[in-house]
């Protein structure tokens, strides 16, 4: 026992003295500025603070040594980008040079070799992934393939907040993070699971999200010694893994029989397999399976069932968190101003009551006819972005910016809500003004890609910007509508809506979760 600890110490020692004599050596004098380290630990920043104190702190560090902050978690060098110009210049006009992503000694640790569109090196592999994304499940021509599913998740949604608003079970946002995580596994595996499997899958998802995203970290400090020390965070992880895989396999081995069945019929072999109302005509599982990559001998070969759950995991990550929190967000801030809201009523009954009838539902068609909605989801998105950084970047080689070096592999980030909060670009950034995107506005034509200029950037920038952009904001549009059209959301009465405090969770919420008063509007038939 006595040996082991002195390995372990003799290893932290080693460790010390190769940071101090060769770490960063050759760039030092031309790194961007940035608080002093400490050997091994890195910056002491990290063991301060924690959640949106950790933000708020960084934000103080730029006040301090510029837009260009030089950071360190462990030895691992990190810069933090907070000038919208310099994010353009490194994301956008040198993107090919920014757009690979960082190495974590956590993933090899763990085995986690599966590949991904979010965590894959720019490259043939990436572009093929993003593509089939993009084409499969972004396209308009796909993404109308789910309206199925987007109209019974919209049911399940208005129900339960019919029956929250009279037991007063649970909290908007977790009916929201359901309804999410619903429609997207209805898209992924092309099915309309039952509320008790959509839980399950769910809560395993959120166990495995949060346990990668607490107990991992300490592997970025001197792996040689963390991973004698806990170890048991290495078995853990896996065994996590493999619990969800057992539930995203039966129903990728359904939608592999359907796919079959469907050829045979084809072929005059067999008749198609019946569909039901719970069955989609397409989804993203179904483009895995036909999706084939190199197989490294010169051939190519189908993805293994653990890239294909890999894959879906993402799939399922990706917009449930971000785009629920957006939407409590505007939400809330409809409700904090219900001038806005009553503006936004307005242009919906323009739309689809103008002859004094209408539906109940509002339909894909209809969002394209209201500026004044897509204003308000813009004004959500710049004044509350879900993520305050993005997905880390890393150069593949040397590069310049802003007059420093950021060496190969470095991790580097930007602070998305500073720049969307810039008073240099935004007139009066923290008041909540859809007008802004409207024709005369501060923001009219803003580009939310940042190809032209970053003014605002919550899906990222470049050639990493997310590929779910287009799904995220229909989503947002429609829901936003139609939930709108079907309620007045007012204040609960001595609950004052709070949409200054935050909180950093996987993405950042509310501190004060939204209460809202819901009285159900009439419909003219």
């Amino acid at each position: 026992m006595q040996l082991t600890w002195l390995l372990l110490v003799a290893s932290l020692l080693l460790s010390s003295l190769v940071f101090l004599l060769f770490d960063g050596k050759k760039h030092r004098s031309r790194l961007p500025p940035g608080p002093a380290t400490v050997p091994v630990l890195g910056n002491l920043v990290w063991a301060m603070y924690s959640g949106m104190d950790l933000l708020h702190a960084i934000r103080g560090l730029h006040s301090r040594y510029g837009p260009l902050l030089k950071l360190r978690t462990g030895s691992r060098l990190q810069v933090i980008v907070a000038d919208r110009r310099l994010a353009h210049v490194a994301l956008v006009e040198s993107g090919a040079a920014m757009a690979d992503r960082p190495e974590f000694a956590s993933r090899s640790l763990l085995g986690l070799s599966s590949a991904t569109i979010s965590n894959s090196n720019y490259g043939t592999l990436w572009r093929l992934f993003r593509r089939n994304f993009v084409a499969e499940v972004a396209h308009p021509s796909r993404l109308r393939l789910f309206a199925p599913a987007r109209a019974a998740v919209l049911a399940k949604l208005t129900d339960k907040l019919h029956l929250r608003q009279e037991d007063g079970a649970g909290t908007i946002l977790e009916t929201f993070q359901y309804a999410m995580f619903c429609l997207l596994v209805a898209m992924c595996f092309g099915e309309m699971l039952d509320e008790r499997a959509v839980r399950d899958i769910a809560a395993a998802q959120r166990k495995l999200l949060l346990y990668s995203s607490t107990k991992l970290k300490v592997f970025a400090f001197v792996p040689a010694v963390t991973t004698r020390l806990f170890g048991g965070r290495m078995k853990t992880m896996p065994a996590m893994r493999l619990r969800l895989k057992n539930m995203f396999m039966p129903l990728i081995d359904a939608r592999r029989e359907r796919k079959n069945l469907l050829l045979q019929g084809d072929d005059g072999a067999a008749p198609p397999p019946p569909e039901n109302n719970t069955t989609l005509p397409h989804s993203y599982v179904d483009s895995l399976l036909d999706l084939k990559i190199d197989g490294g001998d010169g051939g190519d070969r189908t993805l293994t069932n653990d890239e294909m759950v890999a894959l879906c995991s993402e799939f399922l990550n990706g917009g449930t968190d971000t785009t629920s929190t957006a939407l409590q967000w505007i939400m809330a801030e409809l409700v904090k101003n219900p001038s806005i809201q009553d503006k936004l009523h307005d242009e919906i009954e323009v739309v689809i009551g103008g002859s004094g009838k209408r539906s109940s539902q509002i339909f894909e068609e209809d969002l394209q006819k209201m500026p004044y909605l897509k204003a308000v989801v813009l004004e959500g998105l710049r004044r509350h972005p879900p993520g305050h950084l993005v997905l880390p970047h890393a150069p593949a080689e040397d590069m310049e910016l802003g007059g420093y070096v950021v060496p190969k592999g470095t991790l580097v980030n930007f602070t998305v809500a500073d720049m969307a909060m810039d008073e240099k670009t935004w007139e009066r950034p923290k008041e909540f003004l859809p007008e802004r995107f409207l024709p005369g506005g501060d923001g009219e034509g803003v580009d939310i890609t940042g190809s032209r200029e970053i003014r605002m950037m919550p899906f990222g920038a470049g050639r990493r910007i997310c590929p779910g952009l287009g799904v995220a904001t229909l989503h947002l549009e429609y829901f936003v509508a139609n939930l709108v059209a079907a309620f007045e959301w007012r204040e609960v009465e001595g609950e004052e809506v709070d949409v200054d405090g935050e909180k950093l969770e996987f993405t950042v919420v509310m501190q004060k979760p939204l209460q809202a008063h819901l009285l159900q509007r009439e419909i003219v038939v």
